[in-house]
C-alpha cells in the first residue's frame, strides 16, 4: 500500500528530526531550563510517534498479529496524545511567562511545569492503554471506527479531547496576543510613539503565534473531524488522506520549537563540530521568545 509507505517514510523523517533535538537537549547542560524541558518533552513524544509509525509498517507487513497490532496502535495513540498535550503545556508556559513575568523564574513555576508534564504523559499513557485493555473492535466489527482496531466511541473520545485542547490553545494564544499588544501600547505611551522596531517585533510575534496555531489546526483538524463523521465502510483512502497531514505536525514541530532557537543552534554546532568556540555566552530566554 503506497499510503503505508508514505506513513513509514514520514515516521522515519519524524524520528530523525526529533532524535536530534532530544540529543542536543540532553547533551547541553545549558538547555536544562523549564522551557527546554517542555521542548524536550514534545520532541520525545514526536520521536516515539515516528518510531511507532515505522513499527506499525514493519508489523503490518512482516509480523501479522492482532496482539502486536493492538500494542502498536496503543503506542501510536499514546505518543500522538503526548505530543498534542506537550504543545498545550508549551502554550500554557508561554502564557505564564507573559502573564506572571515577575514570578515566572521561581521554583513554583518549575513545579507547575513538571506537574503539567506528569499529567500530560499520564493521561496519554492511559489513552494508549485503552485499546490494549479491551476497548477495541477485534471481536465486533460493527463497533469499528475509521481507524481499526479502535472503536467509534474511542476515536470520539480522542477527537473530543483534541477539540478541547485546540480551543484552550486558541484562547491562550488570543490572550497572549492581547498581552503583547498591550505591552507595545505601554511602550508607545512611555516613548510618546511606537517605534518601527517595536511595531515590527509586535507584528512578528502575532504572526508567529498565528502560524503556530494555524499549522497545528491544519494538521490535526481534518483527521479529528473525519474520525467523528466518517464511517468504517468509507474507502480507506479517506483515512490515509487525513492521517498523513496529521503526522506532518510532528515533522514541523522541531522546526518551530527547536531549530529556530539560537541556543539550540549553538548546541548543534557544538555537538557536530567540537572545534566551535562560542564567545557569546548562552542567554536564558523566556518562552515568549521561542
Amino acid at each position: 500500500n503506497p499510503w503505508d509507505v508514505m506513513l513509514c517514510v514520514s515516521g522515519t523523517a519524524i524520528a530523525c528530526e526529533n532524535a536530534l533535538v532530544v540529543a542536543i537537549i540532553c547533551y547541553s547542560p545549558a538547555l536544562r531550563t523549564p522551557m527546554f524541558v517542555l521542548v524536550g518533552s514534545l520532541a520525545t513524544a514526536d520521536l516515539l510517534a515516528g518510531l511507532g509509525l515505522i513499527l506499525n509498517f514493519v508489523f503490518q507487513y512482516v509480523i501479522r498479529s492482532e496482539t502486536v497490532s493492538l500494542l502498536t496502535v496503543g503506542f501510536l495513540v499514546a505518543s500522538f496524545a503526548a505530543s498534542v498535550s506537550s504543545l498545550l503545556a508549551i502554550t500554557v508556559d508561554r502564557y505564564l511567562s507573559l502573564y506572571n513575568a515577575l514570578t515566572y523564574y521561581s521554583e513554583r513555576t518549575v513545579l507547575c511545569i513538571h506537574t503539567m508534564l506528569a499529567g500530560a504523559w499520564g493521561v496519554s499513557l492511559c489513552l494508549g492503554l485503552l485499546p490494549v485493555l479491551g476497548w477495541n473492535c477485534l471481536h465486533d466489527r460493527a463497533a469499528c471506527s475509521v481507524v481499526r482496531p479502535l472503536t467509534k466511541s474511542n476515536v470520539t473520545l480522542l477527537s473530543a479531547s483534541f477539540f478541547l485542547i485546540f480551543l484552550i490553545m486558541l484562547h491562550l494564544y488570543i490572550e497572549i496576543c492581547k498581552i503583547v499588544c498591550r505591552h507595545a501600547h505601554q511602550i508607545a505611551l512611555q516613548q510618546h510613539f511606537l517605534t518601527a522596531s517595536h511595531y515590527v517585533a509586535t507584528k512578528k510575534g502575532v504572526s508567529t503565534l498565528a502560524i503556530i496555531l494555524g499549522t497545528f489546526g491544519a494538521s490535526w483538524l481534518p483527521f479529528a473531524i473525519y474520525c467523528v463523521v466518517g464511517d468504517p465502510d468509507y474507502p480507506s483512502v479517506y483515512t490515509y488522506a487525513t492521517l498523513l497531514p496529521a503526522t506532518y505536525n510532528s515533522m514541523i514541530n522541531p522546526i518551530i520549537y527547536a531549530y529556530r532557537n539560537q541556543e539550540i543552534q549553538r548546541s548543534m554546532w557544538v555537538l557536530f563540530c567540537g572545534c566551535f568556540q562560542a564567545k557569546v555566552s548562552f542567554r536564558s530566554r523566556s518562552p515568549s521568545d521561542v
